[in-house]
């Protein structure tokens, strides 16, 4: 019989009062004849375990560190990535990385044990990237890969990836209240069991938010639980873990300027007040892993409904452009991977496969008005299945000098049925019916270098891919107009280079550069708010990334991050404009902890992103946005108490920028202004946590 120990259930403030001095570490002996002091985040030596300078590890002592305003800010903590929001806050959030205006996910790949979380041919955007369900006191790390060099990486790679892995147990169990204006309240609490060979843990996590808006209640209503069991077989570990997340809202999407410099409302209105969404993601992976094999099944139920409006009166005059994206599907998947024990101290192989099928009921767009569906402009029914495998060989060729090498092969298969014979514009939607396959093999190469003990220098190249959305492969008509388009190409290749060195002194400093280049064959993407495909030609982009953390001493330790990026189409005509519009050229952010003999302790962080073009001749710019949070804490005994003080400079910067044409309900009939739509960065707010551990 399992020995259990439950203690019982109190109230607490989590990992920020760890002490960096806490952080546990190992010592590694690498191929080469030194050690590696291993340490949780982003103060790990990746020194002879990388394959490029734009690799690196987060740590939860790192997560719970830092104040974050959303879930989704999570993956800020890869150097170079900005989050945004430019919806509700349950809708996924907006990414900007390696000149990429990543919508809400394309080209960059995310998941979490094993899970894709990326969301293909989906309602509102390819590669729907929805954090929400994430609770992230209960993430053991992030493992973040730039670039397009990795073999064990496939769909969505042209930027990078992060690998998301959850905690089997913790050393303490909490709970936390969370209290805050507009009516901010979130409960978490993570705690574990361990038996002889057997643990348990589960993670809850309820928040609830008005917003500070003045025209709408935000009225987030979500609601987080998952459950995780682990076992251990002799030298195998086998996990079963439950996710389960549901959450509604009402958003306060971006508005026009005009309408603001007109004072029709203010920077916090809205023009709808009725939009919003809900949505429900339930997951179930079991995952079997020892030193040398992994392998994971898992099955996914998701839904969305996600109404939106943002032209306003500029199509229909009478009832408004407000518009509802359906998303109903079930994913089935698994993969392995296996590293054979090495035979000599030259060669190390790997092979892995992956399969996944995403059998979509309904992904759909519906022209409605106050939430109410007037008709359809498209619905369909998708099969999606992708497989992929792939070997690399790592091979020791002095002791100082090492190669990686990979081939990847991916094969898609695309199947695309109308579920409505036409639409509300009259449009016969049957003719966007088909089915298409596609494959591509791609090839992967690290040089790498060790110059020391504390540097290392790699050299980088890689082809990667993204998938595009079904409907853009199969159609035939515009649902909007019924004119002929042309339907895409089913994946889109990439091709990445990279230069980097890497730097880990005394414990203390941690530092990284890189130059890197990416061209991509096509920047095509189904836009779901219009149910068609959106044509941009071949782009490249080059850029410069570095990354410094140094710990002063017990008490302090300070980061900085900056990258540059210079994007343009590569094939544009004489005359037309080669800017990518939201890709930014500049990103900063900087940081400073400190944890405190006495209990006290305190993390300040600022992000800054530079203007970046809003249309492809560079004439219309966005402004530059800065924002800064503060945390302060005090621990004592099993207690922790912190105050976050978010947008502490009560900054009025954008969190993003946008710019097409839309019609106000007191502008001219059948005219359209152009106009630069923004989501102004929530006012300053004040944020009160109690936590118990247990």
């Amino acid at each position: 019989m399992m020995k259990m120990k439950l203690s019982a259930l109190t109230i607490l403030i989590t990992a920020t009062a760890v002490n960096a001095n806490d952080e546990t570490s190992d010592t590694l002996t690498t191929d080469q004849s030194y050690e590696v002091m291993v340490i949780e985040g982003q103060r790990t030596n990746l020194i002879g375990s990388s394959q490029s300078a734009s690799e690196g590890v987060i740590g939860q002592v790192e997560l719970s560190q830092r104040p974050m305003l959303r879930t989704g800010e999570i993956l800020e903590m890869v150097p170079g990535l900005v989050v945004t929001q430019h919806s509700g806050t349950g809708k996924a959030n907006q990414y900007f990385l390696r000149g990429f205006n990543l919508d809400h996910g394309t080209d960059f790949a995310t998941s979490i044990d094993g899970m894709p979380i990326n969301m293909r041919s989906h309602g509102h955007g390819q590669g729907y990237t929805d954090l929400n369900f994430i609770i992230e006191e209960a993430i053991e790390q992030i493992t973040y890969k730039k670039g397009s060099y990795y073999a064990d990486v496939g769909d969505f790679s042209g930027a990078g990836t992060a690998l998301i892995n959850t905690q089997e147990r913790v050393e303490q169990g909490f709970v936390e209240l969370t209290l805050g204006e507009d009516s901010y309240q979130e409960l978490t609490s993570v705690n574990s069991f361990q038996g002889d060979d057997v643990s348990w843990l589960y993670a809850l996590n309820l928040n609830y938010y008005d917003g500070p808006w003045t025209d709408i209640e935000e009225d987030l209503n979500r609601k987080n639980v998952w459950l995780k069991r682990s076992q251990t077989f002799d030298d195998m570990t086998f996990d079963a873990t439950l996710m389960l997340y549901d959450n509604s809202w009402n958003s306060a999407d971006q508005i026009p300027r005009r309408a603001v410099e007109q004072g029709i409302i203010g920077e916090l209105g809205s023009l709808d007040t009725t939009v919003g969404g809900e949505s429900d993601r339930y997951s179930l992976n079991l995952q079997w892993y020892n030193e040398n094999f992994s392998a994971n099944i898992y099955a996914i139920e998701y839904n969305l409904n996600l109404w939106s409006n943002f032209t306003y009166f500029l199509d229909d005059e009478n009832n408004g452009d407000q518009f509802e994206q359906v998303d109903q599907r079930t994913i089935y998947g698994g993969s392995f991977n296996y590293t054979f024990p090495q035979s000599d101290s030259i060669v190390t192989h790997s092979v892995g496969a992956e399969v996944r099928y995403d059998d979509i009921d309904e992904v759909g767009l519906y022209k409605t008005q106050d939430r109410d569906r007037l008709g359809v402009i498209r619905s369909d029914r998708v099969g999606e299945l992708s497989l992929g495998a792939y070997y690399e060989a790592t091979v020791q060729w002095t002791e100082n000098l090492k190669s990686v090498t990979g081939l990847r092969y991916d094969y898609y298969d695309f199947d695309v049925n109308s579920l409505s014979n036409s639409n509300i514009n009259g449009v016969d939607l049957t003719q966007n019916n088909g089915q298409d396959t596609d494959d591509l093999l791609s090839a992967k190469a690290s040089l790498i270098y060790s110059m020391s003990p504390e540097w290392e220098t790699y050299l980088s190249v890689g082809q990667g891919f993204h998938s595009n959305d079904a409907r853009g492969v199969t159609g035939r008509v515009d649902p909007a107009t019924g004119q002929p388009i042309d339907s895409v190409d089913p994946l889109v290749r990439s091709l990445g280079y990279e230069l980097g060195i890497r730097g880990f002194i005394t414990d203390r400093l941690n530092t990284s550069l890189s130059l890197w280049a990416l061209d991509l064959d096509s920047e095509l993407l189904f836009v779901g708010d219009a149910g068609n495909t959106e044509a941009n030609g071949a782009s490249e982009r080059l850029g410069l990334e570095w990354t410094a953390y140094y710990r002063l001493n017990d008490t302090w330790s300070f980061d900085l991050e900056y990258a540059y990026t210079d994007a343009k189409y590569s094939d544009v005509a004489a005359g037309e404009g080669d800017q990518i519009p939201g890709a930014i050229e500049h990103v900063l952010q900087a940081g400073v902890s400190a944890n405190f003999a006495n209990g006290w302790f305190m993390n300040s962080r600022v992000r800054y992103f530079g203007e970046r073009p809003l249309e492809e001749t560079g004439t219309v710019l966005s402004d530059s946005s800065t924002l800064a949070n503060i945390r302060l804490g005090f621990r004592e005994d099993n207690w922790t108490f912190k105050v976050d003080v978010l947008n502490a400079l009560d900054s009025n910067d954008h969190d993003i920028d946008y710019y097409y044409p839309s019609r106000l309900s007191s502008e001219a009939s059948g005219v359209g202004t152009e106009d630069i739509h923004y989501h102004v960065l929530e006012p300053r707010t004040v944020r009160l946590s109690a936590t118990y551990h247990f």
